[in-house]
């Protein structure tokens, strides 16, 4: 798919806006930071707010768009996705998990709340996210069951968590790219590719484009991670927002360890590619999911 022209769009002032609406949604559908118990809401708040780019929320919004769908119709979606990413990274910080003390250029939330607060926030904002997301109407072809089922199937124990299981137990041993790509699948494409479904479905989309979502989310998500493998080893922490070399550190497995640095980035470039192409039914109205992967792929952080 040829890249679009110069000044055909403008991502930044798109992601820019969209953020923002996010922000407010989120900030209206999440108890206030002086509600009791207190403690808990302001850890909440504290890592659905410390800056985060909202590529989740930007990829449904961008799939509802494709899709003739609306921001109004998808926002609760949007902020449901959202809300189970903070939680997944709370989680991942922790010591008993990846042992991070930064995340967006902060402190991680168990360092500046303690563990038990921590844990306790990811765990409010897994179950803020369904109820932020029943608020969404439903429609023709998706119900609210439809809805319910696709977040928790995203972030159950045979995707999401599976993946960070997976992860958990291969540190430090020897896995196959198979093994690899697996944990990738699960731990990062599972809900990328969740995001953009969700999006297509606010739209009440045609079961044909919800299979181009599909294909389209599933591939940028693996490049997503792949990327992350790369710039863990590339970048330094100042450029990340979080601590460089912890896969090195933690002998994780990573593309670039099992394939080497310039594989990798053709498999990210190819899986991109891929991307683009599920893209092709919608005849140019997926302009920001395209300008999205793009993104994505060219980041350097």
């Amino acid at each position: 798919m040829s890249k679009p022209k110069s000044g055909a769009f403008d991502l930044k002032s798109w992601v820019d806006g969209r953020s923002k609406a996010v922000d407010a949604a989120l900030d209206k559908f999440l108890p206030k930071a002086t509600a009791r118990p207190a403690t808990i809401h302001k850890a909440m708040r504290y890592s659905i707010f410390a800056g985060g780019k909202r590529m989740r929320p930007a990829l449904v919004l961008a799939a509802a768009e494709a899709c003739g769908g609306t921001d109004a119709a998808a926002m609760p979606l949007a902020c449901a996705v959202e809300c189970i990413h903070t939680y997944s990274l709370i989680h991942d910080d922790l010591p008993a998990m990846d042992d991070d003390d930064l995340r967006r250029g902060k402190p991680t939330n168990h360092v500046v709340f303690g563990e038990g607060i921590a844990v306790l926030a990811g765990d409010a904002l897994l179950t803020q996210a369904f109820e932020v997301a029943a608020q969404a109407r439903g429609w023709p072809r998706y119900s609210h069951r439809d809805l319910v089922l696709e977040i928790a199937k995203a972030s159950g124990s045979l995707q999401l968590i599976a993946g960070q299981v997976a992860d958990l137990e291969g540190e430090g041993k020897d896995l196959s790219v198979a093994q690899l790509r697996y944990i990738h699948e699960r731990k990062t494409s599972a809900l990328l590719c969740c995001s953009v479904r969700l999006g297509g479905m606010s739209a009440d989309c045609t079961p044909a484009q919800l299979k181009a979502l599909t294909d389209f989310g599933y591939n940028v998500g693996l490049a997503f991670q792949v990327i992350d493998d790369i710039l863990d080893v590339t970048q330094s922490s100042e450029t990340l927002g979080k601590t460089a070399g912890k896969d090195v550190a933690a002998q994780k497995a990573t593309y670039p360890r099992l394939v080497g640095l310039e594989r990798s980035k053709k498999i990210a470039a190819q899986l991109t590619a891929k991307a683009f192409d599920a893209l092709k039914p919608f005849k140019g109205r997926a302009v920001a999911l395209e300008a999205l992967a793009r993104y994505l792929l060219e980041r350097d952080r």
